[in-house]
């Protein structure tokens, strides 16, 4: 399944309860199940205050791009000089891949409540994610 650029640095897959399903997130400063909730009460309220809620944000450097499909927020980070059309098509292609590994996510009540049941997901999106690690030593 190849063919996806490594513009993403960080990865996140949460309910709108704010669960995190999965993540895959470099240097983390936040406890994983906290940033979730934050990013769901965020984009809860955008969406109270606008038509359609948040789509994207920027803190320092980089930029988060959020796109929703099923009742899921599919959320990444990358630089901010990155099109943003790019990454939403890269969020586009994981989400296509997520559910097609976890069709029961199509529905709502299909799910037990176990996150355990997306521990290797990465493995079905290496190819789109960048190694910041990697990256570094491909430039020596």
């Amino acid at each position: 399944m190849s063919g996806l650029a490594k513009i993403l640095h960080d990865l996140w897959i949460i309910t709108n309860d704010g669960i995190v399903l999965f993540s895959r997130v470099y240097n983390p400063k936040v406890e994983t199940q906290l940033f979730g909730a934050l990013l769901s009460a965020i984009n809860s309220f955008a969406e109270e205050v606008s038509d359609g809620g948040l789509t994207n944000f920027e803190l320092s450097n980089k930029q988060f791009i959020l796109l929703k499909q099923n009742n899921l927020l599919f959320i990444a980070t990358s630089p901010k000089k990155t099109n943003k059309n790019i990454v939403i098509s890269e969020l586009e292609k994981i989400s296509d891949r997520f559910f097609s590994k976890y069709p029961q996510m199509k529905k709502k009540d299909q799910w037990d409540d176990d996150i355990n049941l997306f521990s290797d997901f990465d493995e079905f999106i290496e190819d789109a994610l960048e190694d910041p690690v990697k990256k570094f030593w491909k430039g020596f």
